[in-house]
């Protein structure tokens, strides 16, 4: 059962984390994502997640990509990565603060069959759709470059600094 936590309370996670750009034909897969918390929330995520214990950044990428779509992918076939940021993500029950890579594989669509989701990640799953840079635009989507992403032809990484994508603010200097 989920459990909201006070704002003043809520446990902090650091850790490393690693998220994939899947381009097919023009379009991007996004995960729908909520925060139970907070009722009505609801943002687009590319799909990716923590980086296991001495865990290469492109292989959890990958592994990450297979959990939660059911795609496998050799680590080897994404390229990148794309992007490099440290995200603080602050929810009604946790504050999650993650150094994040992110990459990008071009796959043939598919429709995404998750197998392995923890039970917080089925949860906060709202559905998955594939979407064009014109319509990724009109959505909430975490990070907002998305959209400008699905261009890319393998130009330096873009070092994003420190950004916020959180339901429930962070106090600064939490």
């Amino acid at each position: 059962m989920y459990e909201p936590v006070d704002p003043s309370q809520r446990p902090t996670t650091r850790r490393r984390g690693a998220r994939v750009l899947l381009r097919a034909g023009g379009r991007v897969l996004l995960i729908s994502d909520r925060d139970p918390g907070v009722p009505g929330s609801q943002w687009w995520v590319l799909p990716g997640g923590g980086i296991d214990a001495d865990e290469p950044s492109r292989t959890a990428a990958a592994r990450e990509v297979a959990e939660e779509t059911g795609l496998e992918l050799d680590p080897s076939a994404l390229r990148g990565p794309v992007a490099h940021r440290l995200v603080t993500h602050g929810y009604s029950d946790r504050v999650l603060v993650q150094e994040e890579e992110i990459w990008l594989a071009d796959v043939q669509r598919f429709e995404p069959r998750p197998a392995l989701l923890s039970a917080g990640e089925q949860l906060r799953l709202a559905g998955w759709e594939w979407f064009s840079a014109d319509e990724v635009r009109g959505l909430t989507v975490w990070p907002p470059q998305v959209a400008d992403w699905l261009a890319w032809d393998g130009e330096p990484c873009l070092e994003m600094g420190e950004v916020d994508e959180s339901t429930v603010p962070v106090e600064q200097g939490a």
